[in-house]
C-alpha cells in the first residue's frame, strides 16, 4: 500500500514540474496558495519523501515478489 500511495505522489509531483518545466506554472502551488503556503510546502515534502521511498522499488527483488503471489 505504501508503495502504491509513494507511486501517485511521485507522479503527481512529475506532472507538476511537468507543467513548470513546459508552461511556466506551478500546479501544486496555485492549487494550495503559492509555493511558501504551508499546505503547498506540505505537498513538496510529501512528494520528496515518496521519492526517497520509491528508490528502493529500484533495488527489490521483484520475481521473488511474484513468486509468492501465487503465479
Amino acid at each position: 500500500m505504501l508503495d502504491k500511495l509513494s507511486l501517485i505522489l511521485v507522479i503527481i509531483g512529475a506532472l507538476n514540474w511537468g507543467s513548470v518545466g513546459i508552461f511556466k506554472f506551478d500546479f501544486v502551488g496555485w492549487l494550495f496558495g503559492g509555493q511558501a503556503a504551508t499546505f503547498s510546502r506540505i505537498i513538496f515534502a510529501l512528494v520528496g519523501i515518496a521519492g526517497l521511498w520509491c528508490i528502493s522499488l529500484l533495488f527489490r527483488d521483484t520475481e521473488a515478489a511474484s513468486d509468492s503471489d501465487g503465479m
